[in-house]
């Protein structure tokens, strides 16, 4: 049990803002302000307790309540003080309420934590919550054993110092979307083991930073770091029970404090090292940008610990039906109530701490159609939610990178295409339609199209631009590259699940044997696949998002939910890398950057491309066209048994839109099995890329070796890319069928 004093402690009113533990001066004293929101509680609480989280030494009613903001001053208290929340009020769960002053609370707006958080998921707050069997139509009372000793304290920071210490991080590059390549990766999995990064700092914030990676980065052409969560999070009481850990991390308690557990061993303050990691990716050119889950908190639902929102205002934070359930859109036991304005301010605060504390340059938002579910419209999404409609007005948000997860699983949750203006949104549509296009699952050239193109079906409106799509071919949800060609099944058994976690229609091929293989011919095979995945990302208008790990061929063994996997399934295994398929994705990027055809920023619209009156003749911004060098027809789009087609794209760099381009860009696919002879717009081709065989050439060639003309040999499985230069030849083709005519073939 914890110990306590009795001290006594003076509480002024204080004020009721900034939320959470600020140091001020109030009526010419220094001390701390505290201010807690809870619409329903009878009275907060604050607990402080001594250097060691053991002994409690005072405990005060916060002086004054402010709409549904309760606040005190505390004179005398200084910055390092650690401290807890106890709430009173109702336990009622049928009309929402589970206050339960036994349990001691952590402060939802704590930006340091002191203690261990490894058990926390078994901190219930009512009886019924602890009793295994019960239902949730069970009676339930509240759970009157004290748990201080066993909870982690909130300890008071210097928000002006954090701030201060944040600005000065060098700023980042703010690429524009078109420049921009992303990197999925996990802190602790890129360098665990990397036997090029200091061992102390393998897993850590400061090795993701390490010369080792910098270069790695910058071999692979890739400008943002998109960051599986790094916010303090949990283990979820089903993983204690099978001797795992949350690995992803997508169960978070500490939206403001950044997850402890990737610090380096020498690290004097985790604060101060990830800042250092985002001052060292800008000071090279590289953005930071996280993945955050403000959809659901890790108390989980009515079985679930009591650790912070459920016990000060459990009516307030979560979605609930009319009984006190929770709503679940998320999958994970609860879902945050964005209609309370409240929590969108919790969120926003948080959201802005991250970027000027922290440097960050954006965030990619978890299950984001849970965040803008309007409890006005019986919890439907909404794009004008209040969530949305705050952070487009923000001038500090309004300005970083917003991505968006644009699903969930509740009621109407598929919502890919319908975010505001200036948000970027995954496109699973992408993914699916490319693997299938690909490993033989059936996709039309029409559908292929239309994602090649930025999937304008989805995202033409409302101003968009086809840089709104995220294409990926891989995430950390689902098969990475080298299991997507190895395994037709996912393998989830280490998952403790009984392989029926993850997900079952992966759009796989294994080329004729289920996982590992040393058959020459099978790796051949996979190799050739995996080149033309790659390839259509980094080619794909839209803006690409590589899976780390990819560009090296690692595997998980079949694991398509990895997510409880903290051990070399996920680390990247760097000793065994495919140096090959790493230069291959370096050539992809190159290749990105070279042509702005490959970037485009504006909607293709099969029309001539504005050009000064001067020019006699000028091209159509794309063109399509069949292997007879004829363009395609609407039968040609609609075929399923089609399985190759041709673009030609004239486009010159998005920020000189008056000026002429000067090369020609054809892209050729053949997803067959067969080769296929293709003919050839008039003039002078250079080979820029053959999937089949790896070439690249970044670089117009200028070699007559390397020139083709008339007809090219595509073989099968094969994406084929030639370059023409205008300075040479100007031709002028013909009109074709826009791939949009079948804009909802695949809908």
């Amino acid at each position: 049990m914890i110990s306590s004093t009795n001290q006594t402690l003076v509480c002024l009113p204080g004020q009721p803002w900034p939320l959470g533990a600020s140091l001020l001066t109030y009526q010419g004293q220094s001390g701390v302000n505290l201010a807690v929101f809870s619409r329903h509680a009878t009275a907060i609480f604050c607990c402080l307790f001594d250097d060691n989280a053991q002994i409690e030494t005072g405990r005060v009613a916060l002086a004054a309540h402010t709409d549904g903001v309760w606040h005190g001053f505390l004179p005398g208290l200084k910055a390092g003080q650690l401290y807890g929340l106890r709430a009173e009020g109702p336990f009622d769960p049928a009309a929402g309420h589970r206050f339960n002053p036994a349990k001691l609370l952590i402060d939802p707006y704590a930006r340091e934590c002191r203690g261990d958080t490894s058990r926390l998921s078994l901190e219930c707050g009512s009886v019924l919550a602890c009793q295994a069997g019960s239902t949730e139509e069970a009676v339930e009372t509240a759970h009157l054993l004290d748990n201080a000793d066993r909870i982690p304290k909130a300890r008071v920071v210097d928000l002006n110092q954090e701030l201060s210490a944040g600005a000065r991080i060098t700023p980042g590059p703010r690429l524009c979307a078109g420049k921009t390549i992303l990197y999925e990766a996990h802190v602790k999995g890129l360098t665990r083991l990397h036997p090029g990064v200091p061992e102390h700092l393998r897993g850590t914030y400061a090795g993701l930073a390490s010369a080792p990676m910098l270069a790695h980065y910058k071999r692979i052409g890739i400008t943002t770091l998109c960051l599986l969560p790094v916010q303090l999070h949990i283990d979820e009481r089903h993983l204690l029970a099978l001797g795992l850990t949350n690995y992803w991390g997508y169960n978070t308690l500490g939206f403001f404090i950044p997850e402890p557990g990737y610090a380096s061993s020498r690290a004097e303050s985790v604060r101060d090292e990830f800042r250092a990691m985002v001052d060292q990716l800008h000071r090279h050119g590289l953005e930071v940008v996280l993945d955050v889950v403000y959809n659901h908190t890790a108390e989980t639902d009515a079985k679930g610990p009591t650790l912070s929102w459920r016990g000060l205002d459990n009516a307030s934070s979560y979605a609930l039906d009319s009984a006190g359930h929770y709503l679940n859109p998320t999958g994970c036991g609860n879902a945050l109530n964005m209609g309370e304005p409240h929590n969108v301010r919790w969120v926003m605060d948080s959201l802005r701490w991250w970027v000027q504390a922290f440097g960050v340059d954006g965030f990619r938002f978890d299950l984001a159609t849970t965040l803008a579910r309007d409890p006005v419209l019986q919890h439907q999404f909404h794009p004008g939610a209040a969530l949305l409609t705050a952070i487009a007005q923000d001038p500090v948000l309004s300005r970083v990178k917003l991505i968006a997860e644009p699903w969930d699983i509740g009621p109407g949750g598929y919502q890919v295409g319908q975010f505001p203006c200036g948000w970027q949104e995954w496109n699973d549509r992408f993914r699916d339609t490319t693997r299938s296009f690909w490993l033989g699952h059936g996709s039309s050239p029409g559908q292929m199209a239309c994602r090649l193109t930025a999937s304008s079906d989805l995202f033409a409106h409302h101003g968009r631009s086809p840089l709104s799509s995220i294409n990926m071919i891989t995430a950390h949800d689902g098969f990475n590259l080298a299991d997507l060609t190895s395994y037709r099944q996912r393998h989830n058994e280490a998952n403790g699940e009984h392989n029926r976690d993850g997900h079952s229609q992966n759009h796989s091929d294994n080329a004729g044997v289920e996982g590992p293989s040393n058959d020459a011919v099978v790796l051949q095979q996979r190799a050739v696949l995996q080149r033309a995945l790659l390839a259509t990302l980094f080619l794909a208008q839209g803006t690409p998002q590589l899976l780390a790990g990819d560009e090296m061929g690692h595997s998980q063994l079949g694991n398509n939910n990895a997510y409880c996997q903290d051990n070399p399934t996920t680390w990247l295994d760097w000793a065994r890398a495919d140096e090959a398929m790493t230069d291959f994705v370096a050539g992809l990027s190159s290749l990105r950057r070279r042509y702005p055809a490959l970037r485009h920023t504006q909607w293709f619209r099969g029309q001539p491309v504005h050009t000064s009156k001067d020019i006699h003749s000028v091209g159509c911004d794309i063109v399509w066209l069949r292997s007879d060098g004829q363009p395609m027809t609407c039968e040609d789009w609609d075929s399923p048994d089609q399985k190759s087609f041709a673009c030609v794209i004239e486009v010159a760099e998005p920020d000189a839109p008056h000026v002429q381009a000067s090369e020609r860009l054809m892209l050729l696919f053949n997803a067959g099995h067969r080769s296929l002879p293709y003919s050839l717009p008039p003039g002078r081709w250079c080979n820029a890329l053959d999937s089949a065989s790896g070439l690249i050439h970044a670089v117009l060639p200028v070699t007559s070796s390397t020139w083709v003309h008339g007809q090219c040999e595509l073989t099968a499985k094969t994406l084929k890319v030639l370059v023409q230069s205008l300075d040479i030849t100007r031709i002028t083709l013909p009109e074709c069928i826009m791939p949009t005519t079948f804009q909802e073939a695949d809908s």
